[in-house]
């Protein structure tokens, strides 16, 4: 049998506490009335309502202060109002205030019932996505343990030890003997690489990046996330045009992930773009942003890969000639991007490119 939905009812009118709980006696509920706001607040740590229903006209405590009380208490119960004084400016100052809905007095029973059940259900969803979070950060913990004490420390050890075996061997190895060596340092490498970048992936504390905040030129960004790039587009002979606006606007944040965000883009777009092309990096502001754009006419993002593009582990259908793909190089920038309070969005059509479109707060 399913566990009762808790009903909180906070109205200085006994007659529409009475009509409110008549009306929802039928379901799944456990119903509280309290008669004004401060009653209505006593209760919350008692009762623990799921919803509550709130008058905003109420003698002593106003609705409003009772809303965001509530919501200070627990961000996921789901309030409604009810009130007699209907008003758009009402409504809109309410829900500002996270109310899920507004219903005018006098309501039909059919239309309470239907707005706590739709309000119930959204409580549900929110319970629920919270619970997955959670689930997701502690798989993210058990992940970083794994790969950190399970793979990288025995890959280690043998990196280290194929180090040392080639350096006791070198005399006596023939040249095919000593390629092959070379092949297994190299694939143990490219192993180690990959763990390294994985704990990357899931180690990037937003907290911790915010600590290290001070005023940023975006000027000085781009350049050090250019050389970064620069070998890997020689190599594919891919031209690399940047415009960087004439402008000495700061951006409040951290010198060296900013740099790993964006080398991270340009880096996709030299990986994405086939041998010959072009990447364009540009810096403008707009709107008291300052925005970083990374465009590139390689082989663009199917549709249906866009919506999970950011996220850890992800690999799309796009094909990279043959280079490799880890799939957490995007949504460490989306963390990097989001700790610094900004936005990163991406427009692409396959096999015509990709623009990706970093937007940071610009310091006044």
């Amino acid at each position: 049998m399913d566990e009762k939905a808790k009903i909180l009812i906070i109205d200085d009118e006994e007659i529409v506490r009475d009509s409110c709980t008549h009306i929802l006696a039928k379901g799944n509920y456990e119903i509280a009335t309290a008669g004004n706001g401060i009653a209505g607040l006593a209760l919350l740590d008692e009762f623990h309502p799921d919803l509550v229903l709130v008058d905003l006209k109420m003698p002593g405590l106003s609705g409003y202060e009772v809303l965001d009380k509530i919501h200070e208490f627990d961000a996921t119960i789901v309030t409604i109002v009810i009130t007699g004084f209907a008003t758009i400016d009402a409504a809109v100052e309410s829900m500002k205030k996270g109310t899920f809905d507004f219903l005018p007095k006098p309501f039909k029973p059919d239309e309470l019932r239907l707005i706590v059940r739709r309000g119930l259900d959204r409580r549900k969803l929110m319970i629920e996505t919270i619970a997955l979070r959670r689930e997701k950060e502690t798989l993210r913990e058990h992940f970083a343990a794994i790969v950190s004490h399970e793979l990288k420390s025995p890959l280690g050890a043998v990196q280290t030890n194929l180090f040392v075996l080639a350096d006791d061997l070198k005399e006596v190895l023939s040249a095919v003997q000593i390629e092959k060596l070379e092949r297994l340092q190299t694939r143990i490498a490219d192993l180690v690489k990959l763990v390294n970048t994985w704990l990357r992936a899931i180690s990037v504390d937003i907290n911790n990046i915010r600590e290290n905040f001070e005023p940023v030129a975006i000027p000085a960004v781009i350049d050090k996330a250019m050389e970064n790039i620069q070998n890997h587009a020689v190599r594919k002979d891919i031209d690399v045009h940047v415009n960087v606006a004439k402008s000495h606007s700061l951006v409040s944040g951290d010198e060296g992930t900013l740099v790993e965000a964006v080398a991270n883009i340009a880096g996709n777009a030299v990986k994405y773009t086939h041998i010959g092309g072009h990447v364009s990096v540009t810096v403008e502001e707009h709107d008291d942003e300052v925005l970083i754009s990374v465009s590139d006419n390689g082989v663009g993002i199917a549709e249906e890969d866009i919506p999970n593009l950011f996220e850890d582990f992800y690999v799309g259908k796009s094909k990279t000639d043959g280079e490799r793909r880890s799939g957490v190089g995007l949504a460490i920038t989306r963390r990097i991007i989001e700790a610094h309070n900004g936005k990163i969005t991406v427009e692409s059509k396959l096999g015509e490119g990709s623009t990706f479109i970093i937007r940071l707060p610009a310091l006044g």
